[in-house]
């Protein structure tokens, strides 16, 4: 196998496998990039990202460039045949993508075109989608419009949050680079337009988290699952004397009860022994096992309900001005 002269972009904990996978697959890692250090906590301190740290613990040559600019100078300096980014967030310009020999390789956890975008697999979950997968392709000067290389399919589990099926995306991803890397070095390369009806993911905010109880439970559920890392879905509640938002961190479909005919949505129907408390959806209901009320720790829904004097037959239907 020719070795290839490789440049990784990438930022968060997720990149950080496939950058020790590149660094055992016999190419030479020329350079690591990653965004600059951020301000975190109360105090403000300035913290490096996962990729940075771990590029430095592997004795790595890494770079933090703040703008494009300086990217352009680091990617040029460093002469790659070819550049791989995982989750590196920032958009790379048309002249820095045409300094690598054979061009920059992205990872993207979705089949392109479906799912283009910086959440492709909390939506796909969102969404209910019964199955999603990994593309490698070639970025181009377009948000993940660029052609396909390679791409490999992966159920979606009954039983998946978005932490279980990210860790399987990346290990599938990480094996289907290393792949694409010796296609790459053996001078096989495939630039496939992408095919197909584009979908779009963008980013989540703490709107889309807030749960709607008068939707299906199927779709509660799917949200529940697609928020898992963040930001946790949640229903608002109004107490007496205050507003209380609950993040929802575990919940299943809830087997039909004779009860919940006449109920309204809200409503909750039962506590479950062990397993946690059945609300009202507009179709069907939810068995919610977790959850963390603000300022309190997780806790089981049988003692969120007790906690907060909360019974069978109350509502939890969030009031029109939360």
């Amino acid at each position: 196998m020719n070795k290839l002269r490789v440049v990784f972009l990438g930022t968060p904990e997720l990149a950080c496998g496939f950058l020790s996978r590149i660094a055992g697959a016999g190419h030479e890692l020329a350079g690591v990039v990653s965004q600059p250090d951020r301000q975190v906590g109360r105090g403000l301190k300035l913290c490096c990202s996962p990729v940075s740290a771990l590029a430095e613990k592997m004795c790595f040559s890494f770079f933090k460039p703040a703008s494009k600019a300086e990217l352009h100078s680091v990617i040029a300096g460093l002469k790659p045949d070819i550049c791989v980014t995982v989750a590196y967030g920032r958009l790379i310009p048309e002249a820095t993508l045409a300094l690598a020999r054979f061009g920059f390789l992205n990872v993207h956890f979705s089949l392109l075109p479906k799912y283009r975008g910086a959440a492709p697999v909390q939506w796909a979950l969102i969404r209910r989608e019964p199955v999603t997968g990994v593309t490698i392709f070639w970025l181009d000067k377009g948000m993940d419009t660029g052609p396909v290389f390679l791409r490999r399919p992966e159920p979606v589990l009954a039983g998946d949050d978005a932490a279980s099926l990210f860790a399987r995306l990346s290990a599938a991803g990480e094996d289907l680079l290393v792949e694409a890397l010796e296609r790459v070095a053996a001078g096989r390369l495939v630039r496939e337009p992408q095919t197909g009806e584009p979908s779009t993911a963008p980013k989540l905010n703490s709107s889309d988290a807030l749960l709607d109880l008068s939707l299906p439970a199927a779709e509660l559920l799917g949200r529940v699952r697609g928020l898992a890392c963040g930001p946790r879905a949640r229903f608002n509640l109004e107490l007496p004397g205050r507003r209380l938002s609950v993040q929802v961190l575990a919940a299943s479909a809830a087997p039909p009860l004779p009860a919940a005919g006449s109920a309204v949505p809200g409503t909750v129907l039962s506590v479950e022994a062990g397993a946690g408390f059945i609300v009202k959806c507009g179709v069907g209901g939810l068995l919610v096992s977790s959850v963390k009320p603000e300022g309190k720790k997780e806790m089981s829904g049988a003692d969120f309900l007790n906690g907060f004097r909360i019974r069978p037959g109350d509502s939890l239907r969030l009031p029109p001005s939360l």
